[in-house]
């Protein structure tokens, strides 16, 4: 299934995917008096009872053909609004690696982001003012589902409840301003994610999924999840050793080749206001934001 989250009388709301349009979950619910989760949180959290009630209702407004909203009309919200943990993986492509100038890591190269760098498809994102060198990544984003502490590789996919398109937006020169990256990777909005969150049970494999990214129509990155150098398996497991996972975290996995950083320094063209970002990783969506 694709769930999202949209905007609606101002608040952030559940909706499906479906061939009539985006379900409002809330909405039917009410209609057809069974009770739904009203937030991807909630929908995570309550695990498959919360699935099969959402697929209910689903059933029913596709027989009535009722509560479906054109897609094109609703506002995005981010997939999901209030994770406790956004987590980030360094240089976990080799060619990306390779581009940059960075020895293959031995183990995940880890960092966070926070709930302030969510942002929706078709959004608009701030470049901050002394930021020069604003750059893209688009990146395989892993939805946690359950808790997961100290779980091994073999498991660990079992714990994830979807996936989704991310893009980990950079400012380079706020990021190697000093050792520590977090500066240049937390300005607002500069962790879109979305248009969709699907379910795991529709990826069959994470390991072998291609993702682009197109600046203005031009294609910039375009690459494979099978040239990670830790893989989705990998990254849950050793990630759950030292910190509990919790349901509705988000993992951005890493980025391929074909950043801004990347280029040889006189080919380095940074985004700028007006700029459109698309990236897309095949089966979750294309996610479209617009610089400012």
């Amino acid at each position: 299934m694709k769930f999202l989250t949209f905007r609606k009388n101002g608040e952030y709301r559940l909706g499906v995917a479906a061939n009539q349009g985006v379900l409002d979950v809330a909405a039917a619910g009410e209609r057809y008096g069974v009770s739904v989760p009203t937030s991807m949180e909630a929908l995570i959290a309550g695990g498959a009872e919360s699935k099969r009630a959402v697929l209910s209702v689903l059933s029913k407004a596709q027989e009535g053909n009722q509560d479906f909203l054109a897609e094109e009309t609703i506002e995005y919200g981010p997939s999901l609004t209030r994770p406790e943990k956004i987590i980030c993986v360094g240089t976990n492509y080799r060619k990306h690696a390779e581009e940059s100038n960075m020895p293959i890591p031995t183990s995940p190269v880890l960092f966070s982001k926070f709930n302030n760098t969510l942002a929706g498809h078709q959004s608009t994102v701030k470049i901050p003012s002394d930021t020069k060198k604003a750059d893209y990544e688009v990146e395989l984003v892993i939805v946690m589902g359950k808790t997961a502490q100290d779980v091994s590789e073999d498991d660990a996919l079992n714990y994830v409840f979807g996936y989704a398109t991310g893009n980990d937006l950079s400012a380079r020169d706020l990021q190697f301003r000093t050792v520590q990256w977090l500066l240049g990777k937390s300005s607002d909005g500069f962790a879109p994610v979305g248009p969709y969150v699907v379910t795991a049970d529709e990826v069959p494999d994470p390991n072998n999924l291609n993702l682009e990214c197109r600046v203005n129509g031009e294609v910039r990155q375009s690459s494979n999840t099978r040239d990670m150098i830790f893989d989705c398996k990998t990254l849950v497991s050793y990630i759950s050793r030292y910190m509990t996972l919790k349901p509705g975290d988000l993992i951005f996995t890493g980025t391929p080749e074909g950043v801004i950083f990347g280029y040889p320094e006189e080919k380095q063209v940074w985004l700028k206001s007006g700029d459109e970002v698309i990236t897309e990783v095949h089966g979750l969506g294309a996610l479209r934001v617009v610089m400012e």
